[in-house]
């Protein structure tokens, strides 16, 4: 694994175009300062200490199946919301571990709706790096906060964000921050190299009788591959092609492995009004 740095302007050289458009992913080391990352974690802990956990708590899990009606989830488009661990909540829906190890995430839209998060989405001019990947318009649809925490963090299953984040024609990237160090033992991600080649398998939407389901683009088998490990040190932007299968393995480590994403669309192709995350706006234009 190749890990480039980034020129002061954001300009990416031919060389990391051209190793994007043929892994479908890029690794940019020192892309988001120690200042930048101390920041967004303490403005976590601040949103964790303040948050105050439904009787309902909507945990994350790789299956969105499970939130056909789970309005907490559908509405995080325009609202801060928490999602936790599958193993900090009991059957009896009680803690496991303490309210500050048991979120898996905060989303899905801090780039706009929290002004810390917002200034440094801003400082750091996606905006410049998205258009030179070939976004006419680039809009900012969906940003999380993520903890993987230790010896909880759950296993993220092999998918593709353009299943989640859906154009017509197709546009989404993905900007993968870490904010500390992502190793194999606490769950670093993991690309299909040269994936984004292949068809989009689903697509996650709104159904029309209510809540959310899974539609079906292409039911061929992923291709039997193995998996890059995409360890890097914190600091390091990884950015996604939508359609690049990607994963991460469950955090069996002592240290957990946090990580802002942010992701982007064209706004000049057609984002459908049934896709299940419902945005302003937004745009970094």
């Amino acid at each position: 694994m190749i890990g480039y740095k980034l020129k002061e302007n954001k300009l990416l050289n031919t060389k990391q175009l051209d190793d994007f458009n043929q892994q479908g992913y890029l690794v940019i080391e020192d892309f988001i300062s120690l200042t930048q990352r101390q920041a967004l974690m303490t403005r976590a802990e601040q949103l964790i200490e303040a948050f105050e956990p439904p009787t309902k708590r909507s945990v994350f899990t790789t299956d969105e199946q499970e939130r056909t009606s789970d309005d907490y989830f559908l509405s995080s488009g325009n609202q801060t919301r928490f999602f936790f661990e599958q193993k900090a909540i009991d059957e009896d829906g009680n803690f496991t571990v303490a309210k500050q190890q048991s979120i898996n995430k905060i989303g899905h839209a801090q780039h706009a709706l929290d002004p810390v998060y917002k200034a440094t989405v801003s400082a750091l001019d996606f905006n410049h790096i998205g258009q030179q990947l070939g976004l006419k318009k680039p809009r900012a649809v969906q940003s999380m906060h993520i903890f993987k925490q230790p010896g909880i963090g759950g296993e993220v299953g092999l998918h593709q964000d353009s299943t989640f984040l859906y154009t017509q024609p197709k546009s989404c990237i993905g900007f993968w921050m870490a904010l500390e160090d992502a190793t194999v033992d606490n769950g670093c991600l993991q690309a299909m190299a040269g994936g984004h080649t292949i068809p989009l398998k689903q697509r996650f939407k709104r159904a029309a009788s209510g809540g959310t389901e899974f539609e079906t683009l292409d039911s061929s088998p992923w291709p039997e591959q193995p998996l890059t490990k995409l360890e890097v040190p914190a600091g390091t932007l990884i950015i996604l092609h939508g359609q690049l299968p990607h994963y991460s393995a469950a955090n069996t480590s002592n240290r957990s492995r946090q990580a802002f994403t942010l992701h982007l669309v064209d706004q000049a192709c057609d984002y459908p009004d049934d896709n299940w995350l419902m945005v302003g706006d937004e745009s970094l234009a």
